[in-house]
Parts: structure tokens; C-alpha cells; sequence
């Protein structure tokens, strides 16, 4: 069973996974008015994977005999800049989640909970993943800076996730 404190903290994170889906959602839909389908599908795509980690925690907490309890999810910005600005936005955002997912581990050390900490195990290997994948990218377009061109490979490179 989960202490009420460790659920309480599950239950934010499944909150915070499913605004960082929101907010790759509002990413993929500028992208699209942008008319950059590889960066809209790649952003659409993450914001499955961000659905798919709340699930996790979601189906975490059933299991130990916890309740789920859903909170509002705030508005996601809606206008953005240039892509490299994007991806640096996507950066960060990553980088707060990997604190909220240590914060998480700390508090079930702290409880001594064990199914807890193995379950948060993955979510830390996923977080140097997702942080490595978005500085990767962000690289990529700083070295292409403002070119059509350079843009353009890189809407297409983003464009062939999900093919491998």
C-alpha cells in the first residue's frame, strides 16, 4: 500500500505527465501552421509517450491499492518562436520533469518503499533519454541556424520517427 504522502506525489506526476503531453500537443499544432509536418509528427508523438508515462503511474498507484485523483490540467502555451527555440523550450521542460521524477525517488527512499523506487527506476533512465534525444536535436538546429534548407532536413529527419 502507498502512504498517502508518496500517493499524493504520484498523483501530481500524473498530472505533470499529462500537461507535458498537452503542451508537445500545442507544439505539433504550431508546427503544423508552420507547415512542418517531421517536427509536428515528432511532437505528436511525444505527447503519446507523455500519456503513455502518466498511464504507467496511473496503473502504479491502482496496483498498490491507491486511488488515482485527477487534477485540472492548466492551458499550454499556444505561440511559439523559431524551432531551435522550441526544441530549447522542450530542453527544459525535460529537465523539470527529470527534478519531479527525483523528487519522487527521494520521497520513496526516504519511505523506505521498494516497489516504488524499482517502478521509478525507469522513469529515470527514460528522463536521460529524453533529455539526450532534445539537446540532440536542438544541436542539429543550431548548426543549421536560420537556413530553409537546413530546416528542412531536419522536418524531415523528425518526420521518420515511428519508421525504425
Amino acid at each position: 500500500m502507498l502512504s498517502r504522502t508518496l500517493q499524493d506525489a504520484v498523483n501530481q506526476q500524473i498530472k505533470n505527465e499529462l500537461f507535458s503531453a498537452y503542451l508537445y500537443l500545442a507544439m505539433s499544432a504550431h508546427f503544423e501552421a508552420q507547415a512542418l509536418p517531421g517536427f509536428a509528427k515528432w511532437m505528436r508523438l511525444q505527447a503519446k509517450e507523455e500519456v503513455k508515462h502518466a498511464m504507467k503511474l496511473f496503473d502504479f498507484v491502482n496496483d498498490r491499492g491507491g486511488r488515482v485523483t485527477l487534477e485540472a490540467i492548466e492551458k499550454p502555451p499556444v505561440e511559439f518562436k523559431g524551432c531551435a527555440d522550441v526544441m530549447a523550450q522542450v530542453l527544459e521542460h525535460e529537465k523539470k520533469v527529470t527534478g519531479m521524477i527525483h523528487s519522487l525517488y527521494a520521497q520513496a527512499l526516504k519511505e523506505n518503499d521498494y516497489p516504488a523506487q524499482v517502478m521509478l527506476h525507469w522513469f529515470i533512465g527514460e528522463q536521460v533519454e529524453e533529455e539526450k534525444t532534445a539537446a540532440d536535436i536542438l544541436a542539429e538546429l543550431k548548426m543549421v541556424g536560420d537556413s530553409p534548407a537546413g530546416i528542412v532536413m531536419v522536418d524531415r529527419e523528425l518526420g521518420k520517427r515511428g519508421e525504425e
